[in-house]
């Protein structure tokens, strides 16, 4: 198994590591900063080095087959790259901080539609949840109430459950469409003090303050009971439609 670096802190921009195995899957670490994607968040992208300086592009970060194992998916193949050499690992900061941003907005937001979550998505710079919902809530009023909550800069905090617990209170489990990442015995749970506490194991602002002014663009109608409501930073980061 990868040392989870990114899982205890957040922050971490870069950490030194052994290349454990290189393969056309990917290049496995024994620790890494690279959040590996999953839970509707994107894998980190960012650049491998050398102590002489040579580099590597890390284009995607992925889930292995096995429990804990995390792919790093170069930019091309290098001849230097093998088992056993030291490098030194490095994500893009300002893309993950935008992601960390944004998949805690959408904690915020599930707190604020009571409702199931279908689906989801956490883009860079734009995000999106599907609800369980008949009606079509008011865009402006969501809209308010969020950024209201957001300007409260409530902390964030993590603590670890048993998956027998977790079992125990499936009330925590909002997502229908995805579940809580399990196989190591334990789950994260993500605790937004006094507005929402779930089970996720994306990575998130220590602070809500820190997310930041955002807009709810768009609250779609998906079918009979289902309504996307779309959000997007105004600061004009990346995003896709």
């Amino acid at each position: 198994m990868t040392e989870e670096v990114f899982c205890s802190d957040a922050y971490a921009r870069t950490c030194a590591t052994t290349v454990l195995a290189v393969d056309e899957h990917g290049i496995r670490l024994n620790r890494t900063v690279f959040y590996p994607e999953g839970g509707g968040q994107p894998g980190d992208t960012g650049l491998m080095r050398l102590a002489d300086g040579r580099e590597l592009g890390i284009v995607n970060t992925r889930k292995g087959a096995q429990p804990g194992e995390i792919l790093h998916i170069p930019a091309e193949a290098k001849d230097w790259l093998k088992p056993g050499i030291q490098v030194t690992v490095e994500i893009d900061w300002a893309r993950r901080h935008r992601l960390m941003r944004m998949h805690t907005c959408l904690h915020l937001l599930s707190a604020i539609i009571i409702a199931p979550v279908t689906g989801g998505q956490v883009g860079d710079g734009y995000g999106r949840l599907d609800f369980d919902l008949p009606d079509t809530p008011d865009k402006d009023e969501v809209n308010e109430k969020l950024n209201a909550l957001v300007r409260t800069d409530a902390p964030v905090s993590f603590r670890w459950i048993t998956d027998a617990e977790l079992d125990a209170h499936p009330e925590l489990v909002k997502t229908m469409s995805v579940q809580p990442p399990r196989g190591v015995g334990r789950v994260r749970l993500v605790n937004i003090e006094g507005v929402d506490l779930q089970p996720c194991g994306g990575t998130h602002v220590a602070r809500i303050g820190e997310i930041g002014a955002v807009t709810i663009s768009k609250i779609e109608k998906k079918g009979r009971q289902n309504r996307r409501v779309r959000l997007e930073f105004p600061e004009g980061a990346p995003h896709a439609g």
